[in-house]
C-alpha cells in the first residue's frame, strides 16, 4: 500500500482543497463509523442519507480531512481538519482509492449487462487458469482466486474495498481478473480508477428501475464502461444479437478502442467475429460450433443453455482480447464448469426428473434460463419463483406472465420480501399468473413441486440462486435453494 500524500491528492484534476492539506493521510472510508486517526472521510450524498450529516462524527473519531460536494462548509470543526471538495465526490474517491491502494493485476477485464456477467466473468476466469495464468474473478459471488474464496455480496464493491482486494490479489500473484460492473457500481464512479484493458456487454432488459427510473438511464449507466473506463487503446466484446449493439459500437468505435462481436449474427469482418454457428442440446451439455476470426471450430461444453453458450462466447473474448491464442483458449472451453446457483444442477429424483437451481430474478433473465433449458426438458418444465420487496415493482407482473408462457407448472412463492408483506408481492405476480399455485413458504413451495414431478420433468427454482439467506424483514435467516432441494428429493427416497 502507497502512503496517502499530498502530492496523490494535488495529482486529482477536479477536487479543491478549501483548507491546508494533512501531510499523511492513514485511511480512506465513506462509513463515519469506521474512521480512525488520520482518515479521510467521504461525505457523499446517498438515496437514503447525506454523508454530510455524518461529518461531525467522523472528525470526532479522528479524521484528518474531508471530501465532500463543493459549496460543503466545515462549521466549528479544529483547523488542522481538511476540506476538499469536488463536483463529482463519488468519481473523486474512488480515485483517491485507487492512488491510495496503487497496485492493480496487470489485466483486468469488466462485464456488464443486464444477465450472465457472474458466469461470464467465472469463465474467463476458468479459461485463463486452464491456460497457465494466475487468475481471479471479482463480483456477485465474490471473490474467487487461486487458494483463495471469499463471499460478497455486492456486485460492484465499494471503491476502498475494490481496490484493497485488487491490491490483495496483487500480493497473492494474481495477474488476470475479470470483475462485474453492475450499473449502480458505474452510475456511483465505483470503478473509476480500475485499470480496464477490455470490457463486455452480454444484454439488456428490464430491472432496477427503481433506482434508474428508465430505460435510457439504466442503459446510460452501463454505457458509461465503454465511454469512459476502458482504457484507450483497449477492446470491446459486444453482443451482436441486441439491439443495443449499435449505439454500443457507435460509442466504442467514436473512441478508437478494438471491437470483437459476438453471437449467431456476425456484424462486422468474419475474421474478427465470434460466431455461434450451431448448438445442439444435450442431456448433460451442449455442443458449439464457434466460428472465431474465420475459423471453424467444434467444442462440447459441460453447460446447459444457449444462454450459457453466449456468456461462454463473451467470456473467450475477452480472453482472446487481452492477448491469448484464440485455440488454446478455444481448448480450454471442454473443461468449463458452472457457476453456483446459474442453471446449477442440484438433484435427481428417484424416477429421473431433474432439479436446477438458477439466479434469474428478474425478467429478462428468467426468460432466458426458461427457454434455454426446454430443449433439454422432456416432459413438464416446473417453476418454482418470487420476486424481492422493496424492489423494481414494476417486474412482477412481467415475471408472473412469462412464467404462464413458457413454463408447464408454476408455484408462487416468496423470495427476499424484505419490508414488504409477502402475500401483496405474490398478489401482483398473480395478476398475470393466474393458474399458478400460491404457496407463501418458500422451502414449502420447494418440497411441493419436488413432490409432484413425473418421469421426464425437470424443476427450476429461480431467484435467488447462491445466496444462502433470505431477508425477512430486516432480518437475513440462512435459507440456501440448492439444500432444500437436495432434502425434498432426499424425502422422496
Amino acid at each position: 500500500m502507497e502512503r496517502y500524500t499530498v502530492s496523490i491528492l494535488r495529482r486529482l484534476s477536479d477536487p479543491v482543497t478549501r483548507r491546508p492539506l494533512p501531510v499523511e493521510i492513514s485511511g480512506l472510508t465513506a462509513d463515519s463509523r469506521a474512521v480512525k486517526p488520520g482518515y479521510l472521510f467521504a461525505a457523499l450524498p446517498g438515496v437514503k442519507s447525506d454523508g454530510r450529516s455524518f461529518i461531525g462524527q467522523a472528525i470526532r473519531n479522528g479524521a484528518a480531512a474531508i471530501l465532500a460536494p463543493s459549496g460543503t462548509v466545515l462549521e466549528n470543526a479544529p483547523a488542522h481538519v481538511s476540506l476538499v471538495e469536488s463536483a463529482e465526490p463519488r468519481r473523486a474517491f474512488a480515485l483517491m482509492a485507487a492512488a491510495f491502494y496503487a497496485r492493480q493485476p496487470e489485466t483486468i477485464v469488466a462485464v456488464t449487462g443486464t444477465s450472465g456477467k457472474t458466469s461470464t466473468v467465472q469463465f474467463a476466469r476458468q479459461i485463463w487458469q486452464h491456460l497457465g495464468r494466475q487468475a481471479a474473478a471479482l463480483g456477485t459471488i465474490g471473490i474467487v482466486a487461486p487458494g483463495f474464496e471469499r463471499y460478497g455480496s455486492l456486485t460492484t464493491p465499494d471503491p476502498v474495498d475494490l481496490h484493497a482486494d485488487l491490491s490483495m490479489l496483487v500480493e497473492r500473484g494474481v495477474t488476470h481478473v475479470a470483475m462485474e460492473a453492475s450499473s449502480h457500481g458505474l452510475d456511483q464512479f465505483r470503478l473509476d480508477g480500475v485499470k480496464i484493458k477490455a470490457a463486455a456487454f452480454t444484454n439488456f432488459s428490464h430491472d432496477h428501475l427503481d433506482y434508474h427510473l428508465d430505460f435510457d438511464a439504466y442503459l446510460a449507466a452501463k454505457m458509461r464502461l465503454f465511454q469512459s473506463l476502458v482504457e484507450d487503446g483497449g477492446t470491446v466484446v459486444l453482443n451482436t444479437d441486441i439491439p443495443e449493439y449499435e449505439p454500443l459500437l457507435a460509442a466504442s468505435s467514436s473512441r478508437g478502442l478494438g471491437i470483437l462481436g459476438y453471437g449467431r449474427s456476425p456484424r462486422l469482418d468474419p475474421d474478427h467475429d465470434l460466431t455461434l454457428a450451431s448448438q445442439t442440446p444435450l442431456a448433460d451439455g451442449q455442443i458449439l460450433g464457434l466460428t472465431v476470426r474465420g475459423r471453424a471450430y467444434q467444442t462440447r461444453l459441460k453447460l446447459m443453455g444457449e444462454f450459457q453458450a453466449m456468456n461462454v462466447l463473451a467470456a473467450l473474448g475477452l480472453v482472446i482480447a487481452t492477448g491469448e491464442d484464440p485455440e488454446a483458449a478455444i481448448g480450454a472451453l471442454a473443461h468449463l464448469t458452472g457457476v453456483p446457483g446459474r442453471a446449477q444442477h442440484v438433484a435427481t429424483a428417484p424416477n429421473g426428473a431433474q432439479v436446477y437451481v438458477d439466479y434469474a430474478h428478474k425478467p429478462g433473465a428468467l426468460e432466458t434460463v426458461l427457454s434455454a433449458l426446454r430443449p433439454h426438458v422432456q416432459g413438464r418444465m416446473v417453476l418454482v419463483f418470487g420476486c424481492g420487496g422493496d424492489r423494481d415493482r414494476g417486474k412482477r407482473p412481467l415475471m408472473g406472465e412469462i412464467a404462464m408462457r413458457l413454463a408447464d407448472v408454476t408455484y408462487v412463492t416468496d423470495d427476499n420480501p424484505r419490508t414488504e408483506q409477502p402475500e401483496a408481492i405474490r398478489a401482483e405476480i398473480l395478476k398475470t399468473a393466474p393458474a399458478a399455485i400460491e404457496i407463501g413458504g418458500r422451502a414449502e413451495a420447494i418440497h411441493a413441486a419436488v413432490r409432484e414431478l413425473k418421469t421426464g420433468d425437470m424443476l427450476i427454482v429461480a431467484g435467488k440462486g447462491h445466496e444462502h439467506g433470505q431477508i425477512i424483514g430486516d432480518t437475513v435467516k440462512p435459507f440456501d435453494d440448492a439444500e432444500v432441494a437436495r432434502a425434498a428429493v432426499a424425502a422422496l427416497k
